[in-house]
């Protein structure tokens, strides 16, 4: 794998900030965009922009196909059993809030449980906090060991009879813990519950088989593994879904329509009401061709190796805590002693290093490490070593010029 090719790709990154040439270390919050994304964007934008499903004109007809063939390369990506299963939305937080609604709301009742963890999204607790609320469904939380992991002993103790559904990421954005998918998945379905997998920070940097992590819902987001923004996927077992209503209700998901009753289309697409995503998908499809041919195992590699990396050279610097695992995804989060995140990632930006800091939509995890926010760097697949000795070096400045001054 060339980085330095592949780095040739993403058009952003041949640039200065401040002065400096950028440093992007954000991508756990969305990442950059090769020029073959780009240009299919503008392919269809410029040369056969049209409605789907509906037209029978040329220009329909080629729409239709180019959004029809990006689901089927999401199936293939994932390894869905069918296009059935592959549901297109705005993106992972969408799709989690679909599955609460439609499926939480219609299948638990007072007495069931919900079981997430400490470590979630706000994305995967607020939906789930709603569904208890109106349910009458208790909410429990696995706890996690001192380094940021679940153990499966907690999960079984956790995870009960009276659990009907179990939502948990695949990756932390914030400790890069790589979790257990596949034996928690069948530790929920030896007590009748389906297993909810949020795949944001999974599906851009790891191979992802969803038939052998048997899980029941699978939800991510293309923005994060160089697609467009405001598309994502929901994949979910055909059995569930023909059994599951709409969240939704408009054109395009519709069978028949009469003044009093209404009937949907098969899958995917009673899941899919109005105008879809078009241009976003077919960006996506572009994104998955791009990834696959560097090769998934080959990005998960490279990112790990850059994140030991730097935990490495930070470990050197005194005063700086590190959270997480250390056997761990492409990200490192981190606090500078006596220094705000929010300031230690302002003075990055003046040396060209676009890093993230704050709760990262973490909050009960933040209370967890008790820190109120963190900085974050996070990997991908055009970050290069010489990037992270930057990054470190520019952090040990930053630690000076607070000592400094304070």
């Amino acid at each position: 794998m060339d980085i330095q090719e592949i780095r040739k790709q993403f058009p952003i990154l041949h640039q200065q900030v401040n002065g400096k040439q950028l440093v992007y270390l954000d991508n756990a919050a969305t990442s950059q965009k090769p020029i073959q994304v780009i240009e299919a964007l503008d392919q269809y934008y410029k040369g056969y922009n049209s409605n789907v499903h509906r037209g029978v004109h040329t220009l329909g007809t080629k729409a239709t196909d180019a959004y029809e063939g990006a689901r089927e390369k999401v199936r293939k990506f994932i390894n869905a059993s069918s296009i059935e299963e592959v549901v297109f939305t705005r993106g992972t937080t969408t799709a989690l809030n679909m599955i609460a609604s439609s499926y939480g709301m219609d299948n638990l009742t007072e007495g069931d449980e919900i079981v997430i963890s400490h470590m979630e999204h706000h994305a995967n607790i607020i939906p789930w906090q709603q569904v208890a609320k109106k349910t009458g469904a208790t909410l429990k939380y696995i706890p996690l060991q001192p380094d940021g992991t679940i153990s499966l002993a907690d999960a079984e103790q956790t995870i009960t009879p009276s659990t009907k559904i179990v939502s948990i990421m695949y990756v932390s954005n914030v400790l890069g813990t790589i979790n257990p998918i596949k034996e928690l998945a069948q530790i929920a379905h030896k007590n009748g519950a389906i297993m909810v997998v949020d795949g944001a920070q999974s599906a851009p940097h790891m191979k992802v088989d969803v038939q052998d992590l048997d899980c029941d819902f699978y939800v991510f987001s293309s923005h994060k593994m160089c697609g467009p923004t405001g598309v994502g996927v929901m994949y979910g077992k055909k059995d569930i879904l023909e059994n599951m209503e709409p969240a939704e209700f408009g054109g395009e998901m519709i069978d028949f329509v009469d003044l009093y009753e209404s009937t949907w289309k098969e899958l995917p697409w009673k899941f899919e009401a109005g105008t879809p995503i078009i241009g976003g998908a077919i960006g996506l499809g572009a994104a998955i061709d791009f990834l696959e041919q560097i090769g998934m195992d080959n990005i998960e590699r490279h990112e790990q190796e850059l994140a030991q990396y730097a935990m490495e050279r930070m470990s050197t610097i005194e005063g700086i805590t590190i959270y997480g695992p250390k056997h761990r995804a492409g990200l490192v989060t981190f606090n500078i002693d006596d220094v705000h995140p929010h300031d230690v990632a302002t003075v990055l930006d003046v040396e060209g290093i676009a890093v993230r800091a704050g709760h990262h939509c973490a909050q009960p995890l933040m209370r967890w490490l008790k820190a109120s926010a963190t900085a974050r760097a996070s990997f991908y697949i055009y970050n290069t070593k010489d990037e992270v000795d930057t990054f470190v070096e520019a952090l040990v400045k930053t630690k000076e010029y607070f000592t400094n001054v304070f």
